[in-house]
């Protein structure tokens, strides 16, 4: 129940849906002949989309979420028993993961998240890849159950209960990430990937990869605040 409100409330407020349903006003005042109105909607629907989707504003928002976790180098991880990589998003997270993998030759690799309308689950797929990248399969503990990040965290208390594991996933991910896992009383070690957040000589606008990045962070700011009204609400 909970989780399909929260992925409900969460495409309401993705930016693109929200931009496209004030065009969508505009177009329905202009069918009752509310010109004006017709008009303001369409300004603010345009203003709205050209700022979502430039790079000032998508770097502005994703920065402070991949900030939290980026110099995680001189943390001591030689008593670590498992990495746990995270589902969804398999390519870019892969490289830190056989990284560690390599350095951190006896660890146990977790690999996590369902299917949904795939037709094989994430936990399946990464450990393909993992395996034909040439990970031992016996290395490899799959958890394909799980439908979100507090769902694996469960599932990963469970397994592991409270042996020492790097948790891997994108950088823009890792603050929520974190917070769950720790409300569970678990303490990962960090390894962000996938930085989304670029230096750039100059601004792009009407940047589909921008808006992508703004779709992105809004949604790790509406998880943060789903945690926090669940935490409220539970005490």
């Amino acid at each position: 129940m909970l989780f399909s409100l929260k992925k409900f409330v969460s495409f309401f407020l993705e930016p693109f849906t929200f931009g496209f349903l004030v065009l969508l006003l505009a177009f329905i005042f202009l069918l009752f002949n509310s010109y004006k109105k017709a008009k303001v909607s369409l300004f603010l629907g345009l203003a709205f989309i050209f700022l979502i989707s430039n790079s000032v504003f998508s770097n502005f928002l994703i920065s402070p979420l991949e900030n939290q976790y980026k110099n995680q180098k001189n943390i001591d991880i030689s008593k670590v028993e498992y990495i746990l990589l995270l589902g969804g998003d398999f390519e870019s997270r892969a490289y830190e993961v056989i990284k560690l993998s390599l350095k951190l030759k006896d660890t146990k690799i977790i690999t996590s998240g369902y299917a949904g309308k795939k037709l094989i689950s994430d936990a399946l797929y990464a450990k393909n890849e993992l395996i034909s990248l040439g990970i031992n399969e016996n290395r490899i503990i799959m958890q394909d159950k799980p439908k979100d990040t507090i769902e694996e965290a469960i599932s990963i208390k469970k397994l592991i209960n409270n042996k020492p594991f790097i948790l891997v996933t994108s950088a823009y991910h890792m603050p929520r990430a974190m917070k769950i896992f720790k409300m569970q009383g678990l303490n990962p070690i960090a390894m962000p990937t996938n930085f989304m957040a670029k230096k750039q000589k100059s601004n792009s606008y009407l940047s589909i990869k921008d808006l992508k990045k703004v779709s992105i962070a809004i949604h790790e700011y509406i998880g943060l605040a789903w945690l926090k009204i669940k935490d409220i609400l539970s005490n």
